[in-house]
């Protein structure tokens, strides 16, 4: 179903991939609740708090694929099935090496949520997972057991975070107008040492060797 290969390689939002699959938006209600049904994708509303039924309908919301075998599958696999049946795998090739970061990015996003629910035993996360509305979108949004907002930013890249990550998280969060208690940031390749010497109890480092402990 072409919907969820877009799904697959997309930010998940409903409106936008049923669109590029041409599907009318008449339409996308049921074929989006088949989808759940069927346990392939699963619904992620936005957090915004609405002040108006206006502001709710341009918000779209998002469908996320519950687990990354079924991300893999409908992004590089299924859209070319028959090539790769008869043998063909030039375009999988091509799909792959185009896509692949992208995808070990989503993979990496939820096993940082992973990550970040394990390291609070004390003050429990009660809800994690992204913020987006309109105008901005922010990796990580959680909130603890006792109300503590949680914002962060997920770097799957093969630079060391920088200082300049932290006010560009700041300003993120004052455009989405929410108070955050702890910023987190989660890199694969660490941090400058300037930021290093900011870490503290309401900011939160995590790198890739922290991932062990999950295992």
């Amino acid at each position: 179903m072409p919907v969820l290969s877009g799904l697959a390689l997309g930010d998940g939002r409903i409106h936008s991939a049923f669109k590029r699959a041409r599907i009318s938006d008449a339409n996308a209600g049921e074929i989006a609740q088949e989808l759940m049904d069927t346990c392939i994708v699963r619904l992620q509303k936005s957090r915004k708090i609405f002040t108006s039924w206006v502001d709710d309908e341009r918000v779209s919301d998002k469908l996320l694929f519950t687990t990354p075998f079924l991300r893999f599958w409908f992004a590089f696999v299924a859209p070319i099935f028959k090539g790769i049946k008869e043998g063909n795998y030039a375009e999988f090739n091509t799909r792959y090496e185009n896509k692949i970061v992208e995808f070990r990015e989503a993979v990496f996003k939820e096993l940082s949520y992973a990550l970040i629910s394990k390291n609070f035993e004390e003050d429990k996360i009660v809800e994690i997972g992204e913020y987006w509305d309109r105008d901005c979108e922010i990796d990580i949004y959680a909130k603890t057991a006792s109300g503590k907002n949680i914002i962060g930013t997920c770097k799957y890249s093969n630079a060391k975070v920088k200082k300049s990550e932290i006010a560009k998280l700041q300003e993120l969060t004052e455009k989405a107008k929410i108070k955050a208690d702890i910023f987190i940031l989660v890199a694969k390749s660490g941090f400058s040492t300037e930021v290093r010497g900011l870490k503290s109890e309401n900011l939160k480092l995590f790198s890739l060797k922290n991932f062990k402990n999950l295992i």
